[in-house]
């Protein structure tokens, strides 16, 4: 009999890592690819990126719908609570043998709750890593110690999730699925970008996404006032600006980043452009700027600049094409003053990417067409060795 991968996504930059794993998962005789949608995909504010998945070709098993109208931290708990309530029903209609899940976000964690108490083992996409200015971070350590397999990015990642006490031979290091996602697209020329845009790049061009960075002190529409102020110097670069996700307080951004694109010949945004666009993007621009996790992990891979603003991302092993600046708009001018030098363009030609060469969803398929699920779900704690803890003291 098939074995049931059910695979839960909630937003467009997970759905974009997910998606050719989905494509093997579903390709292949000895699997069967349950599909979960919830989030932002449901949600026409941001996007309704569930039509985008069904014309990728793909069935949407169950839809979880969690997303309050708001985002303030009291409407993202309720909504952690609706979504435990709504995975609960949606995974013990599907009965899967394994589910999968990717990341970090509340979306997710209310997933794996579900998936835990039903005894359902969990198999987790991208952990290890850190983004210690976003409570993203905790989510992501927690979902480590309720799933039960482990695909990494880095090697220095698998070593801090057998840290966190998972068996090193349940953590794989198979490198970052994005690079898979860049090797694997044929991505969009010039001209038929410019078109599905409705945007004419200039000579230089950035691709702008800010998040909010929800453990900082200063408020996220402060911060994102100052790289708007640092970006409204820019009147003959193209800036392209993708929304903010649903967390608390990214409504609030949205209106900044609308306003500011009002009347601006050389800028737009998109609640999301896909990925097909988004990397085609990615591929033709001078660099990204923001905060989005695509700077660090994607952008190498093109051998362009990102501009790394705040410490959403800090703790993330990074490509020498990182320039991290502070949020404040003398910080980020400069630091995008760089990333337009000669000499900084020079040395783009020798970046590699931490995150690998691609290859990660064929290990993945490989491995979980074998895994023995019986006692799967009974885990016990791996200790370090004492030597250890003795030059910790």
């Amino acid at each position: 009999m098939s074995r049931k991968v059910c695979v839960i996504t909630g937003t467009r930059a997970e759905y974009g890592l997910l998606r050719w794993l989905m494509g093997d998962i579903a390709d292949d005789p000895d699997l069967t690819l349950q599909l979960v949608a919830t989030g932002m995909h449901l949600s026409p504010e941001f996007g309704e990126t569930s039509i985008e998945i069904e014309d990728d070709g793909f069935r949407i098993d169950k839809r979880v719908e969690m997303l309050l109208s708001a985002d303030t931290p009291t409407a993202i708990g309720k909504s952690i609570g609706l979504g435990l309530i709504g995975f609960s029903d949606a995974l013990s209609e599907l009965a899967p043998d394994l589910v999968i899940v990717l990341g970090d976000r509340f979306e997710i964690l209310s997933a794996v709750v579900a998936a835990l108490v039903a005894r359902i083992p969990v198999v987790h996409l991208h952990g290890g890593e850190l983004t210690e200015g976003a409570v993203d971070d905790a989510i992501r350590h927690a979902i480590t110690k309720m799933a039960h397999v482990h695909f990494v990015a880095t090697e220095a990642y698998r070593r801090r999730v057998i840290q966190l006490g998972e068996f090193p031979d349940r953590v794989h290091c198979v490198g970052g699925l994005g690079v898979d996602a860049i090797q694997r697209l044929p991505r969009m020329g010039r001209e038929e970008l410019e078109t599905s845009l409705g945007f004419a790049f200039r000579e230089r061009n950035l691709l702008v996404t800010f998040h909010p960075a929800t453990l900082e002190d200063a408020s996220e529409t402060a911060q994102m006032a100052e790289l708007l102020a640092a970006l409204d110097t820019l009147d003959d670069v193209g800036l392209i600006f993708t929304l903010p996700n649903a967390d608390a307080g990214g409504r609030g951004l949205i209106r900044q980043v609308e306003a500011f694109v009002g009347g601006r010949r050389n800028a737009c945004a998109f609640a999301s452009l896909g990925q097909l666009r988004y990397l085609s993007c990615m591929a033709l621009v001078d660099g990204v700027v923001g905060n989005s996790s695509s700077g660090i992990l994607e952008a190498p891979s093109f051998q362009i600049g990102t501009v790394n603003v705040g410490d959403r991302q800090r703790g993330r092993l990074q490509a020498s094409s990182i320039i991290n600046c502070a949020p404040a708009r003398g910080s980020i001018a400069q630091a995008i003053s760089t990333l337009f030098s000669p000499k900084f363009r020079a040395n783009l030609y020798n970046v590699v990417n931490p995150y690998g060469n691609g290859g990660a969803c064929s290990q993945i398929v490989s491995e979980i067409k074998h895994l023995e699920l019986d006692g799967l779900v009974k885990k016990t704690f791996f200790d370090l060795p004492e030597n250890i803890f003795g030059a910790l003291r």
